[in-house]
């Protein structure tokens, strides 16, 4: 029985799977499993499973139905202590799971280790930016107000096998952030831990559902909504903060898609949701950046980001 499940959703996946099995397969720590979950992808995932000679990786194909759906297969055919998920078109770096064994032995209360995130392109290049997560401990309080922003990708943590023994499944219902949903059901009853380097490549699609503002929003209502109809009615004044939150993470992500006038939307709903949120630094980086993508359009607001990152640059150097 290995230590830990590796679980590779895949649909239509192989321009980037290679990539994603060799990175796995390159980790330093090598008492795992992988299991590839083939959601009825019509491209030639089963001629290229059946050529793969190492022993520890397997094939399981079933109908498409989507990613929830596809990660609860993974978990139901696995046998691994710990459980790690990575997206097909993502990559870890060497160590990565060498460093979330070692930080869930010697920390018992943890359900849930992170790390820190690499953005790259299409192309695999990087793009300069990682987040930092550093929500860690008891984080009942953060996942009540539903702020995702603790959680950059789905392919960087790794969890206890017993913590889906205590909340469930993914919840199939909820598209597009079935993953958000898992994270508040571990995060209400188990510490979460960060190994505090960026240890996975995440992969920015310009088709990327991350992107898809309104798929996304709808999933968000769901989760929101699921969350607090079983909260305790001293922590219902938060559900306002949580829309508030993530209207402003969706105006952001409008910017980026370059639909400005859906971003004043998205900002004013937030403000609607959460009239505090005029006071965060957030929100006034946010309405400088729409005001220069509605007064210098696209190239020239792509112009300005690109000089900002070449002044800071320097700066970080110096510091």
């Amino acid at each position: 029985m290995p230590k830990v499940s590796v679980i590779i959703p895949a649909y239509n996946a192989m321009k980037y799977l290679p990539e994603t099995l060799e990175s796995v397969l390159k980790q330093t720590f090598t008492d795992f499993e992988v299991v590839i979950v083939d959601d009825g992808s019509s491209d030639n995932i089963s001629e290229w499973a059946n050529q793969i000679i190492d022993d520890r990786v397997r094939l399981i194909s079933q109908q498409n139905q989507e990613l929830a759906a596809a990660r609860n297969t993974g978990i139901l055919n696995s046998t691994g202590e710990y459980i790690a998920f990575i997206d097909a078109d993502d990559i870890w770096e060497a160590s990565k799971l060498e460093k979330q064994v070692n930080y869930l032995d010697s920390h018992p209360l943890v359900g849930l280790v992170d790390t820190w995130t690499a953005l790259i392109d299409e192309n695999g290049n990087f793009l300069n930016k990682i987040i930092n997560n550093s929500i860690e401990g008891d984080v009942r309080r953060t996942v009540t107000e539903v702020c995702n922003a603790f959680i950059a990708s789905g392919s960087s943590p790794m969890i206890r096998r017993t913590c889906f023994d205590k909340v469930g499944l993914f919840d199939v219902d909820i598209k597009f952030a079935e993953d958000v949903d898992m994270w508040i059901r571990i995060g209400i009853h188990y510490h979460f831990g960060v190994v505090k380097e960026p240890l996975i490549r995440y992969r920015q699609h310009s088709n990327s559902k991350s992107r898809n503002c309104q798929s996304m929003l709808e999933g968000i209502r769901k989760v929101i909504e699921k969350t607090y109809s079983s909260m305790p009615t001293e922590l219902l004044h938060l559900r306002g903060k949580s829309y508030g939150t993530w209207y402003l993470y969706f105006a952001w992500t409008a910017l980026k898609n370059h639909n400005y006038p859906q971003a004043i939307e998205f900002r004013n709903q937030a403000i609607a949701h959460y009239p505090q949120q005029i006071f965060s630094i957030d929100f006034w980086r946010l309405s400088i950046a729409i005001a220069l993508q509605t007064l210098l359009g696209v190239k020239g607001y792509e112009g300005v980001k690109y000089l900002m990152r070449m002044l800071r640059q320097p700066l970080s150097r110096m510091s």
